[in-house]
Formats: structure tokens, sequence, C-alpha cells
């Protein structure tokens, strides 16, 4: 079984978790002949595997990344109704936050719901780094449908957590319009900066 060293993650939420860290280390090498920057990277076991899901669609991740969250939930033991996953930011031909949330909704027997939207389409936050901007691209961004949350207790479950700004956002919405009674947040990993 994949190694990790579960991090918490604070927000709007009752209490979250990340896996671990992402990176572990990384070292600018230079540019290659394409003038793209190229780096020496480290990651953490669960980190890589979370990269060859997201970067290289290597479904072989899957497995090994739920058995790690299954392995947390055990431990952390959130009482919650339902798994909801936040809405991809990028088109993939296979979605990570998508494939994950259906696996571990399937492993720990708990409700998936698809009861977020976007609203409307916005720049990729991870190269927006000024907090005050982020939260003004993420204003009124997403969408809950209250019939689905209303009364229950949500697991928010995103792949990777960089600033919190998303999940918060989200947070919001599913206590505020949508009426949830509590939210408990979940990723795989976690950059070491949050920015």
């Amino acid at each position: 079984m994949v190694g990790f060293v579960p991090r918490k993650i604070v927000g709007r939420w009752r209490e979250g978790f990340a896996l671990d860290v992402h990176t572990l280390t990384s070292m600018f090498l230079g540019y290659d002949e394409f003038g793209h920057e190229r780096f020496d990277t480290r990651r953490s076991e669960v980190g890589e595997l979370l990269y060859r899901l997201k970067n290289k669609a290597d479904q072989t991740a899957v497995p090994e990344i739920v058995g790690a969250v299954e392995k947390l939930m055990k431990t952390w033991n959130p009482a919650v109704d339902m798994l909801v996953p936040v809405p991809p930011s990028t088109r993939r031909s296979v979605q990570p936050v998508l494939v994950l949330a259906n696996a571990i909704s399937q492993r720990l027997g708990v409700h998936l719901a698809d009861c977020i939207r976007r609203a409307r389409d916005i720049p990729q936050l991870k190269n927006v780094f000024d907090l005050d901007e982020r939260a003004k691209l993420l204003g009124g961004l997403h969408a809950v449908d209250m019939s689905v949350t209303q009364g229950k207790r949500v697991l928010l479950f995103d792949d990777l957590y960089r600033s919190g700004a998303t999940m918060n956002a989200i947070t919001a919405e599913l206590l505020d319009a949508g009426k949830a009674t509590e939210v408990y947040a979940l990723t795989i990993t976690r950059t070491r900066v949050n920015r």
C-alpha cells in the first residue's frame, strides 16, 4: 500500500485533510530547447500517483490512491451522507477528480452527489497568486442544488489543494445556498506552500 502522511487543511469546512503533500522537492534545472522550464522533482508517494493520473491519464494509479483514502477514512471517520466532487477546472480526456470521486464513493459506500455546477467559465486559477483576485474570480462561480444537499453532511472532495480558495467558495455555497448541515474537506495532495 502507498505511504502517506495526512495533512490538515484549514478552511470554512468543519475539518479537512489532504493525504499528503504533493511535491517533496523541486530543483530548477534550466530551460529545454523549446524554452520550457525543466525541474528535477521528487513527489510524495501519493503525489507521484496523482501526477501519473493527472498528467499521464494513468488510471492504474487509482486503486492505490483509493486504498490510501480508505485507510485515512477509517481513522478520521467523519459522519457524512454524501461525497461531492469539486467540478474540474481543466478539460482532460480523463478527469482525475471525477474518476477518483467515483472510485472513492464505491469503495466507501458513500453516495456520490453531482450537485455543484459552474455558472460561468474562468481562467485557470493555478496561475492567479493574489488571494483577493482569486476570491473575485470565484465569486458566483458555483451553484449548488439545494434539493440534494439540504440537511446533509457533505464530504467535499478535490484532487489537489493549493490555496483552498475554490474549496472555501464551494463550502460557502453548500452551507449557505445549499443548506448543508456540515461540510468536511478531503484532497489527495496539497502543495507545500499555499497560494
